[in-house]
């Protein structure tokens, strides 16, 4: 399935050299537009289901269209706000779903594995071509943190502020258990014929994937408070949290490309940011803008307590950091929610000079 949405507009910056050695021709980075034209540059960086549509528009409104916008959080009437899709996704950047100029087919299973600091390389030279060689802030969650991480190390200088949502310094064992099982699912699927399904197919698989992936989003108390083991009946009796399990997974099977899923699983686990740079305590000498860092009280992929540990090494190393940690039941998903519990810590650190300001 592909997940091609509205609101795209593309930058192509040529051939990328990946982290592997393998180099990808044409190569080009979908992105959203949005706020003051001659304001100071917010770059958003979205999560694994999402895309480059943060903001939208009022009739296909965006994933964080609560927080950005005239007069909220991240206010479009002072700044210009850049959303990238991924380099690997399948809204638009190239990914499996495009073109292969090799052999004018589409690339498929056969799409080369790509990190996070592929994903970032791609950024920055898109973010270059579009004319800006140094942006405000950077900000992202969950896969999205990953990304500001690696923006903090392999481009120092490019921005003044970093603000990690919702992640950790590298993916847990724990989390890398969840994704493997839904790219077990995936692979298990007889219709996935080695990533080499035919356009429509519903894959199975992705929707048993995408049913893992929301049991770990939110809290065990949400999940038992919101479905409080109400029964659906039917042919077979049926629990309500099994009925919103299963319409979840076969709505995302439909809107997103199984070999993108994939592709992105597997940058994830393999994220970690010390990784060939002597351990991520060292390597967070090399972060010079200022950090106000989030986490969500729950997060069963990104725990708090692994992300704190991450902000006192960084701490001994910037002075210009702050940690947050949000309250809240939603666990991982309170990035995407509860703006009002913690989007003043975002405006306060992008309107105010001293990053501890951002904790007022």
């Amino acid at each position: 399935m592909s997940c091609q949405t509205e609101h795209t507009n593309k930058i192509s910056i040529g051939t990328l050299l990946l982290e592997n050695g393998k180099k990808l021709p044409d190569v080009e980075i979908a992105y959203e537009r949005k706020g003051n034209p001659t304001g100071e540059v917010i770059v958003i960086c979205h999560a694994l289901s999402g895309n480059q549509v943060s903001v939208g528009s009022k009739e296909n409104p965006g994933w964080w269209n609560e927080f950005i916008g005239p007069d909220l959080y991240i206010d479009t009437n002072r700044y210009h706000v850049i959303t990238l899709n991924v380099l690997g996704g399948c809204s638009g950047s190239t990914g499996p779903i495009s073109i292969n100029p090799e052999t004018n087919r589409k690339y498929g299973a056969a799409f080369p594995a790509v990190t996070i600091r592929d994903i970032v390389h791609s950024q920055f030279k898109a973010l270059r071509k579009l004319g800006i060689d140094r942006v405000k802030a950077i900000i992202g969650g969950s896969l999205g943190g990953m990304q500001v991480l690696e923006w903090g190390h392999l481009y120092p200088n490019f921005t003044e502020i970093l603000i990690p949502m919702a992640v950790t310094p590298y993916f847990t064992d724990y989390a890398l258990a969840y994704n493997s099982i839904g790219r077990h699912a995936i692979k298990s699927d007889p219709l996935w014929d080695n990533g080499n399904y035919p356009d429509g197919t519903l894959i199975k698989g992705m929707e048993i994937a995408r049913m893992v992936g929301l049991v770990t989003y939110r809290s065990e108390g949400l999940f038992n408070d919101r479905f409080n083991r109400e029964r659906k009946e039917g042919v077979d009796i049926e629990y309500q949290v099994d009925s919103y399990l299963k319409y979840q997974g076969r709505k995302f099977s439909k809107r997103f490309d199984a070999n993108s899923y994939l592709i992105l699983l597997q940058a994830m686990d393999r994220f970690d940011l010390g990784f060939e740079r002597g351990g991520w305590e060292k390597a967070l000498e090399k972060v010079k803008a200022k950090v106000c860092m989030l986490s969500f009280s729950g997060d069963l992929l990104y725990p708090p307590t692994l992300a704190e540990a991450f902000f006192k090494e960084l701490k001994k190393r910037n002075k210009n950091a702050a940690y947050v940690q949000v309250e809240t039941r939603f666990g991982h998903d309170g990035f995407l929610v509860e703006f009002e519990k913690w989007g003043h810590h975002v405006k306060n650190i992008l309107e105010k000079k001293e990053v501890t300001e951002c904790l007022i």
